[in-house]
């Protein structure tokens, strides 16, 4: 994904608003399915399922 892709994303995203940072899903899984993130020294599973939902688990 281009950087010019991601930012037509970022802009025409619903919750836009600056009021924090967005991350695109397929960014975070490296245009995977799956991404690990570490917070508070647990690992949590973010998972793109089949349908385009997401789910993330501990």
């Amino acid at each position: 994904m281009t950087y010019q892709t991601a930012q037509k994303l970022f802009e025409d995203a619903p919750n836009a608003d600056g009021n924090g940072p967005v991350y695109l899903a397929k960014q975070l899984t490296d245009d995977g399915n799956l991404a690990q993130i570490c917070h508070n020294g647990q690992i949590y599973t973010l998972r793109i399922t089949r349908n385009g939902k997401l789910i993330l688990t501990k």
